[in-house]
C-alpha cells in the first residue's frame, strides 16, 4: 500500500532532522549504529500506527509475503485434484441417504472434509456443503401422479375412473456439524397445503457400534414395515391394510419426540406424540406412545432375514372419540371401494400391535405382516377389535437387490444398475400381494380382501413408473354399498423423488 512507505519516509526525515548527533557524527561505524537504532524506532512507530488503523501487523504481513502466491490456474488444479466426497449408503442396493439420514460416522467424515467440496449432485437435486463440511443443506420433494380405473362392481357408483396427486411435496433437510440435523416438508396434493415432516434432531454414538438420534417436531410414525416406508418407496401404489387400518386415530403423523437406537443389524425406536400439527387446540391432545424394533439375524451381501415387532397405545382426547373408519381396499383414489366399520362412537383409548417377517435372497424379496387393534369404548360396551394381514413379494428381472435399508428396517430408493438415462434398460420389478382386513367384530363392521399384481419400472434411482392390477372383494353391513361385491381396479403412477 503506498501510504505506508510515504508515512515511514516522512517519519525518517523527521527523526533525522531532530537528531543533532547525526549531523555531528564523523565515524562511519557510529553512523551505521545510529541508522540501525533509528530504523528500529521507525519500525516500532509503524507498528503502532498499523495497530491504530487496524491493518495487518508487520510480522503477519511479512509471513504472508514470504508465502508463494497461488495463481488462478493453480487454484483450479488444486480443486480438480481434491478427492471427491463419497457418501457410503447404509446398504449397497439403495441410493445414498440425504443429510438428515446420515449416520454419525458418515456425518463426521463429511465434517472432516477439508477439500472444499461444496456441491454434489445426487437423487435429482444438489446437496450443498460448506467448504469445511460443517453445514449441509439439500432441497427435497416428490411428485407422484396417479390414475385409477375400477370396473366389474355390481354398484355403478364404484365403477369410476379417477386421477389424483398421491404426493406433491417440497421441503428441505440439512445439518450443522456431525450432530444437529433438521427436516421440513409440505404437501400440496388434493388442493390443500399440509405440513408433513417437520423436526429438529440430534445424533451421536454410544460406544463403537451403536448410534442414536433424538428428534422433536411433527414426526412420521415408525410402525409396520410398509407403514415405516415412505410413499415414494413402497413397492405398490398404496400401503397394505396392516399399515392403513392398524393405526393410531390421529394417522401417520403427530407432534412429539422420538428416540432411536441403531446397531449393526438392528434398530429400535420409542416415541411420545400428540395430535397432528394444527390440530384441535380447545381440548387436550390425544396421547400416543409407540415403539418399533427390527433385527436382521441373517445378513450377507446378497441375502437377509428381517424380523420386526411394533405397538402403540393411545389415550383419546374428548374431541377424538369417533372411531368410525372406512379403509380403502382397491386403491387410494376410488373412495367408494372401502371396508367400513359402521358408526362407532364413544372411544376412550386404543392399542395396536403387529409383527413383521421377511427378507430377500438375491433379487427376490418376501414380506409378511399382521396387526391387531383394540378400541376401548365408553360404558359397558365390549372392546372392538380390528385385524389385518398381508403377504407380498417382488423380483427384479434386471438383477438389482431389493432396496432394503437394514438401518431402518424399511424400503428406500433402489440403486439402479443401468439407468435408462445412461442408455440402459433401467430396473424392472415384478410384484404381488394379498391383503386381508376384518372389522366384523362390530355388529355393522365389514371385511374384505385384495390381490394385487404389479410391475415397477425404475428409469433411475429416483424416477419410476408403476402399474398395479387389483382384484378386490368387500362385504359391508353399513353404508351405500352393502353386501358382497367384487371388482377390478387398474392403477398407474408416474413418480419422481428428489
Amino acid at each position: 500500500m503506498p501510504a505506508i512507505p510515504l508515512r515511514a519516509g516522512c517519519a525518517a526525515l523527521a527523526l533525522i532532522a531532530a537528531t543533532p548527533a547525526l549531523a555531528q557524527t564523523s565515524s562511519a561505524q557510529e553512523l551505521a549504529a545510529l541508522v540501525k537504532a533509528q530504523a528500529a524506532e521507525i519500525a516500532t512507530l509503524k507498528a503502532r500506527l498499523d495497530r491504530l488503523e487496524g491493518q495487518t501487523p508487520p510480522a503477519v504481513t511479512a509471513a504472508t509475503a514470504a508465502q508463494p502466491s497461488t495463481t488462478p490456474d493453480q487454484q483450479v488444479a488444486q480443486q480438480q485434484s481434491a478427492p471427491p466426497l463419497v457418501i457410503t449408503p447404509f446398504a449397497p442396493q439403495i441410493v445414498p441417504p440425504g443429510p438428515a439420514d446420515l449416520d454419525v460416522a458418515q456425518a463426521r467424515a463429511v465434517a472432516a472434509n477439508p477439500a472444499g467440496v461444496t456441491t454434489e449432485w445426487g437423487a435429482g437435486l444438489p446437496v450443498f456443503r460448506s467448504a469445511d463440511g460443517v453445514f449441509t443443506y439439500k432441497p427435497r420433494g416428490r411428485i407422484l401422479v396417479d390414475v385409477s380405473s375400477t370396473y366389474g362392481s355390481r354398484y355403478k357408483g364404484r365403477n369410476t375412473t379417477t386421477t389424483g396427486m398421491r404426493a406433491l411435496r417440497l421441503g428441505l433437510e440439512g445439518g450443522v456439524g456431525p450432530h444437529f440435523f433438521y427436516q421440513f416438508e409440505s404437501d400440496f396434493s388434493e388442493n390443500e397445503v399440509d405440513i408433513v415432516t417437520a423436526f429438529l434432531g440430534w445424533r451421536n454414538r454410544l460406544g463403537s457400534k451403536v448410534d442414536y438420534d433424538v428428534r422433536a417436531g411433527h414426526l412420521f410414525n415408525d410402525r409396520a414395515f410398509e407403514g415405516s416406508t415412505g410413499s415414494d418407496s413402497t413397492p405398490f401404489l398404496e400401503r397394505s391394510t396392516v399399515s392403513t387400518a392398524i393405526i393410531p386415530q390421529r394417522g401417520f403423523y403427530g407432534i412429539g419426540i422420538m428416540g432411536r437406537l441403531f446397531g449393526p443389524d438392528w434398530h429400535a425406536s420409542v416415541s411420545v406424540t400428540g395430535d397432528r400439527i394444527d390440530g384441535q387446540q380447545a381440548t387436550n391432545d390425544s396421547r400416543t406412545v409407540a415403539a418399533r424394533a427390527h433385527w436382521n439375524p441373517i445378513k450377507t451381501d446378497r441375502s437377509l432375514l428381517h424380523v420386526g415387532a411394533w405397538g402403540f397405545d393411545e389415550a383419546l382426547s374428548s374431541a377424538a372419540t369417533t372411531l368410525t373408519r372406512s379403509t380403502v381396499i382397491g386403491g387410494r383414489f376410488n373412495g367408494a371401494v372401502r371396508v367400513s366399520t359402521g358408526e362407532l362412537l364413544g372411544g376412550r383409548s386404543t392399542t395396536g400391535y403387529g409383527l413383521e417377517l421377511g427378507g430377500y435372497a438375491g433379487s427376490l424379496w418376501v414380506m409378511g405382516e399382521a396387526g391387531r387393534r383394540v378400541a376401548r369404548l365408553t360404558g359397558d360396551r365390549p372392546d372392538f377389535e380390528s385385524k389385518a394381514w398381508s403377504l407380498s413379494t417382488g423380483f427384479f428381472l434386471t438383477g438389482e437387490l431389493p432396496p432394503y435399508n437394514p438401518r431402518l428396517g424399511s424400503f428406500g430408493q433402489p440403486n439402479v444398475l443401468s439407468p435408462t438415462f445412461d442408455g440402459g434398460p433401467g430396473a424392472i420389478e415384478l410384484t404381488a400381494r394379498y391383503e386381508n382386513l376384518d372389522y366384523t367384530d362390530l355388529a355393522l363392521g365389514g371385511d374384505g380382501w385384495a390381490a394385487t399384481l404389479g410391475v415397477n419400472w425404475y428409469l433411475n434411482s429416483f424416477t419410476r413408473l408403476q402399474l398395479n392390477g387389483i382384484h378386490w372383494r368387500t362385504h359391508n353391513r353399513a353404508g351405500d354399498f352393502t353386501g358382497s361385491d367384487d371388482g377390478q381396479t387398474v392403477s398407474a403412477r408416474v413418480g419422481v423423488t428428489f
